[in-house]
């Protein structure tokens, strides 16, 4: 039936037109959303391209856009895999994202099928969805609660039927990852924030720093290994490379706010650290996709001088494992409020914390009870396996061990 209906076509390289097709459906779709932000066109673009995407040197990927029987464009989808990741699950796992499609579930199907069996033909046998052909932390699930929410920037908004078509399809949850909402005018942390911090300070060595006037390469690298460190047993999380941070450094140079990067240390050696920039996607709305230099200016402008951008986007946060659960969290999070959050020199009056995996109770419970942010967004992460009498397990809870019961914050 969805063949007679729909015509499916590989996006190619050499056909811009069909390129296109893929970058603009979404600007259709959510045309009258008040909630959508279009991303940027040359960010979608860069993910399918070799020669902005590492991923490509052991890895694939393919497009394809669907057209219904009057020549109109109403779906698309990309599959992709790596070597790297994929033999890092029990079974080999690509990947497919970049859904989108009108409501219906013959070509969502016919859409999941074609991602299936081209991952399927190259060894592959589950596939996620929807994620990214690249990091984590853009493009990467399907949002599921909190459709009348802005989306943060690179973070993926969808339409509520999206659930019931990957579901009905026989994708399931994997892992979900929370968005938390925390208003700076709300009344203070837990009082067992400042418990905490008082039980940590007693310790001489703690000392927590904004980046200030330090040089971006070298605050990057200190990240670099605390990132290795923390989410080394993280199932399908590799190593970040030195060229990986530098690069980071490059594309947050333009936005980045010195008073939003803090990093804890002990003796003076770095063990923690929160980033978090001004999110873009309060700000780039009207652009409609394009980021030419006129749009870079207006960006520019935006936020170093007229400083109109009022969310904080929380990209990351991690303690090496030798000192996860000391109250170092807590003391970082103190440190920040005092130091800048709650000055009169900050502009902004929330922050969005992202991608906190259902699969870290630990950090999920300091957010909640410590930070006292609220759960506003839930993006899920499916898995979909091939073979269908194999027995699906979730997302492992790895990273952490408890803590002694005597050491255990009291709520």
């Amino acid at each position: 039936m969805a063949a007679e209906m729909y015509k499916l076509v590989e996006v190619t390289p050499q056909n811009g037109e069909l390129e296109r097709e893929f970058i603009d459906l979404p600007k259709r779709i959510y045309k009258d959303n008040p909630y959508w932000v279009c991303p940027f066109d040359s960010s979608i673009k860069a993910v399918f391209d070799p020669k902005k995407n590492k991923l490509f040197a052991d890895g694939e990927a393919i497009r394809w856009v669907a057209y219904n029987a009057e020549g109109e464009c109403v779906g698309r989808i990309a599959a992709f895999y790596d070597k790297t990741h994929a033999y890092g699950y029990e079974q080999p796992t690509g990947g497919c994202g970049f859904f989108e499609a009108i409501n219906d579930q013959e070509l969502a199907n016919m859409l999941f099928d074609a991602a299936r069996e081209w991952l399927k033909a190259r060894g592959m046998e589950a596939m996620d969805g929807p994620v990214n052909f690249g990091s984590r932390d853009a493009w990467w699930g399907l949002l599921v609660e909190g459709y009348e929410y802005q989306p943060l920037f690179e973070n993926p908004y969808h339409l509520p039927y999206y659930k019931e078509l990957f579901e009905s399809y026989g994708f399931k949850n994997y892992f979900n990852q929370n968005t938390y909402l925390w208003t700076i005018d709300d009344d203070d942390v837990n009082e067992v924030v400042h418990e905490r911090v008082k039980r940590l300070m007693q310790t001489p060595g703690y000392s927590f720093a904004s980046i200030g006037g330090e040089d971006l390469y070298s605050a990057v690298e200190k990240f670099r290994n605390i990132y290795n460190k923390a989410w080394a047993l993280f199932t399908g999380v590799q190593p970040m490379t030195e060229e990986e941070a530098r690069q980071m450094a490059d594309t947050m140079r333009p936005i980045v706010d010195r008073n939003l990067i803090w990093f804890a240390y002990f003796n003076d050696e770095p063990i923690g650290f929160f980033i978090m920039v001004p999110d873009l996607n309060r700000l780039i709305g009207k652009y409609n996709g394009k980021f030419g230099l006129i749009n870079k200016l207006r960006l520019m402008w935006d936020l170093k001088v007229r400083k109109c951008c009022d969310r904080i986007f929380g990209i990351v946060f991690g303690i090496t494992p030798e000192f996860q659960g000391k109250g170092v969290e807590s003391g970082m999070m103190k440190a920040m409020l005092d130091g800048y959050i709650r000055t009169k020199k900050n502009q902004y009056k929330t922050v969005e914390l992202a991608w906190i995996g259902d699969f870290n109770p630990v950090m999920n419970r300091m957010v909640e009870k410590y930070i006292c942010a609220r759960k506003h967004k839930v993006h899920t992460t499916y898995r979909y396996l091939f073979d269908r009498t194999k027995e699906f397990t979730r997302c492992p809870r790895v990273g952490f061990k408890p803590r002694p019961k005597e050491d255990a914050p009291q709520a």
